[in-house]
């Protein structure tokens, strides 16, 4: 019997609803179904009484969910998706998204389309996309305090946001360089158009093997925007007192000492996307951001009296 799961946003009653109606009819179909809330792929946050918070990253992934799974539907926003990406990354297990949020930039498809796309799941007429990912780890001395996958960035920055912080900054084996600034974000293509878009970085296109450092308001005009090839590990050391804070995909992270290092590299795990027609990045920018749309307003041709 083939093997498939669910993974739901279980705040949202349609996600709850639909999960429940999906699996009866993948169950009459002759597929062995396991359900679980997308919670468990939700970041913990430590905090300096509780400075250990966090569960390994292979640790994360719900139980029957293993290598055997042909495929898990995402049913949920952005978030939902960022979190699932965390539970089956370990185990290879394509993920087909589907909408039940807002923007949904990460997301393949609607719920009106879902009949649709379920059927052409099971006649596997798809293609996989995959996406990078990033292994960010916390340590003090040698011990790891706080470990997570990484799917859109990882943001290092003083409480409260709105503070210089500065940062010795190591790339693969090159020399550390100086940052102050009220924050840098390290981030995947996937993440190029999120938090890194609006602090200025650019738009990478999700294919490339390259990572960006994006320092949050640099405090001089030398600190731009770096690019640098994902095989490349970095390291970050936070010089501030006497502590900073650091979130990974918006929704957890740790307390960050001065003593403490910051390491980030390519994850060996990646988040395989089920793709139902060919990736189109650039339609993706246009519907959703609005990108190289033409211009609407024209210069009118009538003289003004």
């Amino acid at each position: 019997m083939p093997k498939a799961g669910i993974i739901y946003n279980d705040v949202k009653p349609v996600a709850s609803r639909i999960a429940i109606e999906l699996k009866q009819t993948l169950t009459a179909a002759g597929w062995d179904i396991c359900v679980t809330s997308a919670v468990g792929g939700i970041l913990g946050y430590s905090t300096p009484e509780s400075p250990v918070c966090h569960t390994p990253i292979e640790g994360l992934t719900p139980p029957g969910f293993d290598s055997d799974m042909k495929f898990a539907v995402v049913l949920g926003g952005d978030g939902t998706v960022l979190a699932a990406s965390r539970l089956v990354a370990p185990c290879g297990i394509p993920i087909l998204t589907v909408n039940t949020g807002h923007l949904g930039f990460l997301t393949e498809t609607y719920l009106n389309q879902l009949p649709q796309a379920i059927e052409k799941l099971l006649l596997g007429d798809y293609e996989i996309e995959e996406r990078a990912m990033l292994t960010i780890r916390v340590f003090r001395e040698d011990y790891v305090m706080w470990e997570a996958l990484c799917l859109n960035e990882m943001v290092l920055h003083r409480e409260p946001l709105t503070s210089m912080c500065h940062f010795e900054i190591a790339i693969g084996r090159h020399a550390a360089v100086d940052i102050a600034a009220d924050g840098v974000i390290v981030s995947t293509p996937t993440g190029s158009t999120a938090y890194s878009l609006s602090a200025g970085g650019p738009v990478v296109t999700p294919g490339v093997p390259v990572l960006q450092l994006v320092p949050i308001c640099p405090h001089s005009l030398a600190s731009r925007a770096l690019v640098f090839p994902d095989s490349e590990p970095l390291n970050i050391y936070p010089v501030n007192t006497p502590r900073l804070v650091m979130t990974v995909d918006g929704n957890g992270g740790c307390y960050v000492l001065p003593d403490d290092r910051v390491s980030v590299e390519k994850s060996p795990y990646c988040a395989p996307f089920v793709r139902l027609q060919p990736a189109e990045f650039f339609k993706i920018l246009r519907e959703k951001l609005g990108w190289g749309l033409p211009h609407i307003a024209k210069p009118s041709s009538v003289e003004l009296p």
